[in-house]
């Protein structure tokens, strides 16, 4: 690790000059090696640019920038400019590696299986690379673009999911719904009932993230398909509308939509929880492909009770989402499987792979694209405002710890969490409620211990 820009800057630049002085003369027009050399050599060069510029002023004070670096590192940055965008993106997925070695895209990412592919195939994974080549502090950086990628470029994605989902063997997702099949798990009566484990009335989700066979994956959809597919939902939504056990509304992003909303009445969805929030500000998924022509094509339903949510054009076509204020886990679990099996009779298919489950745009959600969670009190684990007690614990449970607003938010003052058992991917969606169930029980015994 170099301790300033400049020093980064020193080391960088003569690697990407010598690259250039070999290469420059050539032809910019094929993704030779050498022009892939070019490429991850400049690519570090011109981040290391990019950031003496924002921090020139900064630098100034303690010692004088070096302006020869920063003719030599702008003159490397036009020759990029003049490169292939095959060779770009290469030489982008390479030096990527070089600079965060765990990034689970360019760790497995192997040049020659690339080079073994049609011209085709080799675009489709290119496409899928491209946010974590342009976004080297991915912890994943793939996202796949079609709902076939999984199974077409499966020697590629299949090193992937294994990774990540910490699969030693062959992957062979089941997709069950049946609590009957996990009766063993189950207390007597089949009643996952919280009260039980000495709890009261409890907020509870299950939410799945489903896209429709029929669809390119958001990060590969023109805005024509944006609106055609959210005119598609449309038509189930009014059918839930019209329903008395749904009911509710469809709020719609589009401009010039009939469900449109006003920017005042979004932030309103957004500060509630009922709305995500705008996927333009994130740069993970706009190198993805996946926030653009926003906000076309987005919007969310919602039921007269609010405790049926769909979100429509996020990181997959549909978020389904049931929560409740309730003791009794069947209860949202059931409703989501019945809002399931409405929607997949109305809208068609959705896009599922035989090996690895239901089809979702980052590999981390593939199997069931379930997560199961609730908000429960354990103020002892998490005494003096840290959840590192707690999630100690709940790793070996296979549970996650969130705050109460999810992922990177902080636990509540009064010692609330949000668990929710973590895996996706070979297991059944009978099993995570169980999961759950069983989760909550041996989390509550560890906290009366602490």
């Amino acid at each position: 690790m170099f301790r300033t820009v400049k020093e980064t800057a020193r080391a960088v630049a003569p690697v990407a000059k010598r690259a250039a002085s070999s290469n420059v003369s050539q032809s910019t027009s094929s993704s030779s090696s050498s022009n892939i050399a070019l490429a991850a050599a400049g690519v570090a060069a011109v981040t290391a640019l990019t950031s003496m510029n924002e921090n020139k002023k900064a630098m100034c004070a303690v010692e004088p920038v070096d302006m020869a670096i920063l003719k030599e590192l702008a003159e490397i940055k036009k020759v990029l400019a003049n490169l292939d965008p095959t060779s770009k993106i290469l030489g982008q997925i390479e030096a990527g590696l070089a600079a965060n070695p765990d990034m689970i895209m360019s760790k497995h990412f192997d040049l020659s299986y690339y080079n073994s592919l049609s011209d085709g195939l080799k675009a489709r994974l290119l496409a899928c690379c491209k946010s974590g080549a342009e976004n080297h502090d991915s912890g994943v950086g793939v996202y796949a673009m079609q709902p076939s990628d999984y199974d077409d470029l499966k020697p590629y994605f299949d090193k992937v999911i294994r990774d990540y989902h910490k699969i030693p063997n062959e992957v062979k997702h089941v997709t069950n719904w049946d609590l009957a099949t996990v009766a063993d798990r189950l207390p007597a009566g089949g009643k996952l009932d919280l009260t039980k484990l000495g709890l009261g009335v409890t907020s509870m989700r299950v939410r799945v993230g489903r896209n429709l066979a029929s669809y390119p994956l958001p990060g590969a959809m023109t805005k024509e398909d944006r609106l055609n597919m959210e005119s598609d939902m449309v038509k189930v939504f009014k059918e839930l509308i019209e329903d008395p056990a749904y009911g509710g509304n469809y709020y719609s992003l589009t401009p010039g939509s009939p469900y449109e909303v006003s920017e005042k009445f979004y932030q309103y969805l957004v500060k509630s929880h009922i709305m995500f929030k705008d996927m333009a500000a994130d740069t993970y998924l706009a190198s993805a492909g996946i926030a653009s022509s926003w906000p076309f094509g987005r919007g969310c339903y919602v039921s007269a009770d609010k405790g049926f949510i769909v979100w429509v054009g996020e990181e997959d076509h549909l978020r389904i989402m049931c929560m409740k204020k309730a003791t009794v886990l069947n209860d949202v679990f059931d409703r989501l499987k019945s809002a399931c099996d409405t929607m997949e009779r109305i809208c068609g298919n959705f896009a599922h792979s035989k090996s690895y489950g239901y089809v979702t745009s980052c590999p981390t959600n593939l199997g069931t694209g379930m997560r199961a969670s609730v908000h429960i009190k354990i103020p002892k684990l998490t005494a003096g405002g840290s959840d590192a007690k707690a999630k100690a614990v709940a790793r070996p449970l296979g549970l996650s710890i969130r705050g109460m607003g999810g992922e990177h938010t902080p636990i509540g003052a009064d010692g609330t969490v949000d668990i929710s058992p973590s895996a996706r991917l070979q297991i059944q969606e009978a099993e995570i409620i169980c999961a759950l169930y069983e989760g909550i029980k041996n989390l509550m015994e560890e906290e009366k211990k602490a």
